[in-house]
């Protein structure tokens, strides 16, 4: 995989839901849960199943960074 992004958080698929159009997939990234909101079509295209590996790619022109009091 060659990408511009440089966020890009490996990690394994521990859900994949459908809705009409839209699909929620949630990544595992080192004990951390990220959820993208992609196409079906996407999800279909790119074979993306439970316990399968993928990375969520940030792509953003803001980033905040935060800390706890």
């Amino acid at each position: 995989m060659r990408i511009s992004a440089r966020n890009r958080l490996k990690g394994t698929i521990v859900e994949v839901t459908k809705g009409a159009t839209t699909a929620h997939v949630r990544i595992d990234v080192g004990g951390s849960l990220v959820t993208a909101s992609i196409t079906n079509d996407a999800v279909d295209e790119l074979g993306l199943v439970v316990g399968g590996e993928a990375y969520a790619v940030v792509k953003a022109s803001d980033v905040m960074v935060a800390v706890d009091d």
